[in-house]
């Protein structure tokens, strides 16, 4: 079974092109499945053939994950993960008979995501495209980049200059937890950031060494707690009502995009979503 799932893991990573940290969560899962069924028939994990499996061991499984007394979000999780093994091992003829939908997950109470409406949201970019300082300009870089990408505000602020890649018009985030992940930028907010770069950027750089891609008055990155304040202050100038901060944005980009039609997988991997229940979350607003 392990070849099995090594297949399904090269599957998602050269076709889907899953984060590293997807990637690392399918194999948790699956490799508890695999070692679950080796234990239950007396073979080894690698040399169980996964064309034997059948409904019995899935239902056997599925009550070795209520023993172990997991959340339900987790054992969901994990259900999701076999699931979408069995439909791919379905589609390339290594199993019969599909038996993805012999597995039920538990259902999960997941709170709304809090998110703008697209007005609010417009409002507040437009409002700090109205002002044409080295700090406003600054600003309207940093709010749309949030918006067109939907990153961590500490992704955005720990951002340098060389992770803009200008001629490919796409930003590279740096997380150390997910691991790197490209963006493709639409021409509109690729060009709002490289005219900030080119003037805003500059007149606030103290030193020439600085890498930071956003900077504050001193010249020196911008720290996240300045960011929120920011973020706020255009939304109060805004006229809009409701609390906003960075990641109120990174939802309405995620509540926009899923409604607008967007792939929820590559909804998942440009917000660097470990499990696509998590992206799920946003089509429900």
């Amino acid at each position: 079974m392990v070849d099995d799932i090594r297949l399904f893991l090269n599957y998602l990573a050269k076709e889907k092109k899953c984060s590293k940290n997807t990637l690392d969560a399918y194999h948790n899962d699956l490799s508890q499945l695999a070692e679950y069924i080796a234990s239950e028939t007396e073979s080894d994990k690698s040399g169980y053939d996964a064309q034997k499996l059948t409904e019995e061991h899935l239902q056997m499984y599925m009550v070795s994950l209520k023993g172990k007394h997991y959340k339900k979000s987790t054992e969901a999780r994990k259900v999701a993960a076999v699931r979408s093994f069995l439909k791919f091992m379905t589609e390339r003829g290594r199993i019969k008979d599909d038996l993805a939908p012999k597995l039920t997950a538990p259902k999960v109470h997941k709170d709304v995501p809090n998110a703008l409406s697209v007005s609010d949201m417009h409002r507040v970019l437009d409002e700090a495209a109205r002002l044409p300082s080295i700090d406003g300009r600054r600003d309207r870089a940093m709010l749309e980049l949030l918006y067109a990408t939907g990153m961590l505000a500490s992704e955005l602020m720990s951002l340098n200059v060389g992770d803009f890649n200008t001629s490919e018009n796409s930003i590279t985030i740096n997380n150390r937890k997910t691991g790197p992940r490209i963006i493709a930028l639409e021409k509109r907010v690729a060009d709002i950031i490289r005219e900030y770069i080119d003037s805003a950027r500059i007149k606030l750089l103290g030193n020439d060494r600085e890498k930071a891609l956003f900077l504050n008055q001193r010249g020196e990155r911008l720290t996240r707690q300045g960011f929120w304040q920011i973020v706020q202050s255009y939304a109060d100038m805004a006229g809009v009502s409701a609390k906003v901060t960075p990641r109120i944005i990174r939802h309405s980009y995620a509540v926009h995009r899923l409604n607008s039609g967007a792939d929820i997988q590559s909804v998942q991997e440009v917000l660097g979503h470990a499990h696509i229940s998590t992206t799920k979350a946003y089509k429900q607003t």
